[in-house]
């Protein structure tokens, strides 16, 4: 079965694609950002207890880097470092294993899940295994000179 790469940069939004004969796999590095009314003092406890500075609208980071497959970016901590969903949206609720991508470019699973993370969150450092399945780009062209993405213009969604 061929791969068919799904760029998550351009469409946030939910989307189904079914191809015969093919899987087809989200790509791209996003940021999952929270309106900064929503931020109070148990981010803050995050931020000084664990080091987890979850991103607001007022402060997000540019990122160099483009994932296959998907990283969403939910929070930074303070040697350079991101947290983040595989494969989809964050949702602290879904069954997303939770990465940490080092300033290296490095990349470990923090947790299996959400709840897990949350669970264990005091200890996340200690938790890290490294996960050799995420592939990081420049960019998306560099990207696009090994992979077949599909075009989402092209078959009429926009």
């Amino acid at each position: 079965m061929r791969k068919i790469y799904l760029d998550r940069t351009e469409f946030t939004g939910a989307i189904g694609v079914f191809l015969e004969d093919a899987e087809i796999i989200t790509a791209g590095t996003t940021i999952y950002s929270m309106n900064v009314n929503d931020r109070n003092d148990e981010y803050q406890r995050y931020a000084k207890d664990y080091d987890i500075h979850f991103i607001f609208d007022d402060c997000i980071p540019h990122l160099e880097f483009y994932t296959v497959p998907q990283v969403d970016i939910m929070a930074k901590d303070s040697k350079g470092g991101f947290i983040g969903t595989i494969g989809q949206s964050c949702n602290l609720e879904s069954d997303a294993p939770i990465c940490y991508i080092n300033k290296d470019l490095e990349c470990f699973i923090i947790s299996e899940n959400g709840a897990d993370f949350l669970s264990n969150i005091e200890s996340w450092q200690n938790n890290l295994k490294p996960y050799d399945k995420i592939t990081f780009y420049y960019s998306k062209a560099e990207a696009e000179m090994e992979l077949e993405f599909i075009d989402l213009f092209e078959i009429g969604i926009d």
